[in-house]
């Protein structure tokens, strides 16, 4: 153990000394390995931290339920655009005939969406907010959680109360100093009380619904001031959203429930299914395909990189046997066995590969943290990707030293003395 201890002392020792005199070459030689850490690691961090976001943000629709709209999330709307407008939006009439048939799924809510309306309190008022209005079964459904107050009465929902529920930051923008539960806000021109206070959910920007921004209301007080039966999918958006369970086989589910939806519209056999079943794993799945081309691309950047850098690398190690090779020669000759003389070169050519590797990694944490102040996105390096950078420069390096250290270890120390 003590001579190991003293390879790797005198391995340190020469890979400094030769980091010291000559600078500009070792720079050059171990800046392969910094760009090729460098774009792994950064690649990994970057893009496993935006697909977590992206992830997270899509998964608050919930993994086991199904949403019903005119448009498929997997396929470009923009290729079959006219034979998708032409379909009919989810109606409140279908979500009624699933909810008299109730086969094979948990539950199911209705809701309808209006953009760009101004809530207002006092002198205060928030413009260009999104209104959701939902039947009572809602939160059950998509599991929203109010942080403050409380929900809906069955008696509230039933008469179209004007109660309703807002967003965390509109919450604070109306209400900077004051409580906000039953306050009086103006919308639609109408006093709405105030009961509830969505729980905050943060600055994901891949939120699917910004709930921090969002006013919610019951259905039956949203038919009493938006147009529900109005034909336009551009100013009311409608979706019916289907829970099948935690534990219910989703493909079997949605086989029922295009049964279902074809019996509520009255589809002849040979009539084409004239809506869409959406799920989480469609957008998921196009998402994996994205990001498996961002990782690819990465690693095969870095890949050429690191390359570049090991043969850099081991130039420095051959010109290193060159300008040792007497030395190699008396520790020879003094009875140094093969095996140390090539743990030593091989030891060397490991730390001048660690120093690039960190140095990559150095630069890697610096640009990430610069990159979430100016996103206000918050990408990290995980101390896993940290282990993976210094792994990868550890084999770098010996795979750069295992030839100039076999050379040094198999001179003859008679010719190495006299060189």
């Amino acid at each position: 153990m003590k001579v190991f201890i003293k390879i790797v002392v005198e391995a340190a020792r020469q890979a400094w000394q030769a980091l010291v005199s000559n600078k500009l070459r070792t720079f050059l030689s171990l800046l392969g390995i910094l760009i090729g850490i460098f774009c792994i690691i950064s690649v990994l961090s970057a893009v496993n931290s935006l697909e977590r976001s992206i992830k997270s943000g899509i998964g608050e629709l919930g993994s086991d339920v199904i949403m019903v709209d005119v448009f498929p999330w997997n396929e470009d709307p923009g290729m079959n655009y006219w034979k998708y407008m032409k379909r009919p939006p989810p109606s409140h009439e279908d979500y009624e005939f699933l909810k008299k048939t109730r086969t094979g799924f948990e539950d199911a809510a209705y809701a309808v969406y209006v953009e760009g309306k101004t809530i207002k309190y006092k002198s205060s008022n928030v413009t260009g907010t999104m209104i959701m209005g939902a039947t009572f079964e809602y939160p059950e459904v998509q599991n929203m959680d109010i942080g403050q107050g409380r929900y809906f009465t069955e008696k509230e929902y039933a008469s179209g109360a004007n109660k309703v529920i807002i967003g965390d930051k509109i919450a604070a923008e109306l209400f900077p100093n004051e409580n906000p539960l039953d306050k009086y806000v103006r919308l639609f021109g109408n006093k709405f009380q105030v009961i509830g206070v969505m729980a905050e959910e943060g600055d994901n920007p891949f939120n699917f619904m910004r709930n921090d921004e969002l006013i919610w209301i019951g259905y039956n007080t949203a038919k009493k001031y938006i147009n529900i039966k109005g034909k336009s999918r551009f100013s009311v958006g409608r979706i019916l959203y289907v829970k099948m369970g935690e534990d219910a086989d989703m493909d079997e589910g949605k086989e029922e429930l295009i049964g279902v939806m074809r019996r509520s519209r009255k589809l002849r056999p040979r009539e084409a299914d004239d809506f869409s079943l959406n799920e989480v794993t469609m957008l998921t799945n196009m998402i994996d395909g994205v990001f498996g081309v961002v990782y690819a691309a990465g690693f095969i950047i870095g890949f050429f990189a690191l390359l570049v850098g090991m043969f850099s690398v081991a130039n420095i190690m051959f010109v290193s046997v060159q300008e040792r090779t007497n030395i190699i020669g008396i520790k020879k000759a003094l009875g140094a066995k093969k095996g140390i003389i090539l743990t030593e070169f091989l030891i060397e050519s490991v730390i001048l590969c660690i120093l690039g590797g960190v140095a990559g990694l150095v630069l890697v944490i610096v640009v990430l943290k610069i990159a979430t102040a100016a996103l206000k996105f918050d990408i990290s390096a995980s101390p896993l990707y940290i282990l993976i950078g210094i792994s990868v420069s550890v084999v770098v390096g010996i795979l750069a030293g295992i030839i100039p250290a076999f050379r040094a270890a198999n001179l003859d120390p008679v010719e190495a003395i006299r060189k």
